[in-house]
C-alpha cells in the first residue's frame, strides 16, 4: 500500500483554518456549557424547590439520554420549521453547549456538595443571605475543585466538535472532507486530521495539568 500525504501538505492552510474554527466552536460551546451548567447544577441542589428541581432533572434526562448528533440535527433542521433561522455556527455552539451543560451541571453540583456544610451555616450566621453565601463563600472554593473535571469536559468537546461538520460548518473535519473529495486520499487525510486533533487535545491536557499542579502546590486542590 502506497501512502501519499501530498494533498494534506498542499492544502495545509485549509486544515489550519478548519482547526481554528474547531477551536472557536469548542471555546464558545464551553462558555455556554459552563454558564448553563452552573445554573442547572445549583438548581438541582434543593429538591424542595420542586418546579426548578424538576425542570433541571428533566433537562439532564433529555440531553444526556439522547445522542449529540440527533440534538445537532434538531437545532439545524428543526428550528427553521418554526421560522427560526440561525447560522450553522450558532446551531453547532448551541448543540454542543447545551449537551455539555448536562455534564457540567453534575460537576458543579458535586463540587458544591463537597464543600463542608458548616461554611454555609457560618456565612448565614454572619448575616449573609443564602445567595450571598453561595456566590461569595461556597462557589469560589468549589470552582477550584471543578477545574480537573471541567478540563476533561473541554477535551471531550474538542473531539465531539467533529460532528458539527455535518452542519456545513467549515471546521477541521469539513475541510478535510473537501480535500478528500478532490484527492481521493481518504486514509491519509483522516490520519492527518487525527494527528491534529491529538495535538489539540494533548496540548490542552498539558496546560490543564500544569494549572492543576500549581493549584495543588498552593494548597488549593486536595
Amino acid at each position: 500500500m502506497n501512502f501519499d500525504f501530498t494533498p494534506a501538505f498542499t492544502d495545509w492552510r485549509a486544515l489550519l483554518s478548519g482547526a481554528s474554527v474547531t477551536i472557536e466552536v469548542t471555546v464558545c460551546a464551553l462558555v455556554l456549557s459552563c454558564v448553563l451548567g452552573l445554573l442547572i447544577g445549583i438548581g438541582r441542589l434543593n429538591p424542595r424547590r420542586k418546579a426548578l428541581y424538576g425542570f433541571c432533572t428533566v433537562y439532564l434526562s433529555c440531553f444526556r439520554g439522547t445522542p449529540l448528533l440527533v440534538q445537532l440535527f434538531i437545532w439545524f433542521f428543526g428550528l427553521p420549521r418554526f421560522g427560526i433561522l440561525l447560522p450553522a455556527f450558532a446551531c453547532g455552539v448551541l448543540g454542543l453547549g447545551m449537551y455539555s451543560a448536562s455534564y457540567v451541571s453534575e460537576i458543579v453540583r458535586g463540587a458544591i456538595q463537597s464543600i463542608d456544610r458548616g461554611q454555609m451555616e457560618a456565612a448565614r450566621s454572619l448575616g449573609m443571605s443564602a445567595s450571598q453565601a453561595m456566590f461569595k463563600i461556597i462557589l469560589p472554593q468549589a470552582f477550584v475543585r471543578m477545574i480537573p473535571p471541567l478540563g476533561n469536559e473541554f477535551i471531550s468537546l474538542i473531539k465531539n466538535s467533529a460532528l458539527v461538520s455535518l452542519l456545513t460548518i467549515h471546521d477541521l473535519m469539513h475541510e478535510g472532507q473537501k480535500i478528500i473529495s478532490v484527492s481521493y486520499r481518504s486514509l491519509e487525510i483522516y490520519l492527518v486530521i487525527a494527528v491534529i486533533y491529538w495535538v489539540m487535545t494533548t496540548f490542552t491536557t498539558v496546560v490543564l495539568r500544569r494549572i492543576e499542579l500549581r493549584l495543588k502546590a498552593g494548597g488549593m486542590v486536595q
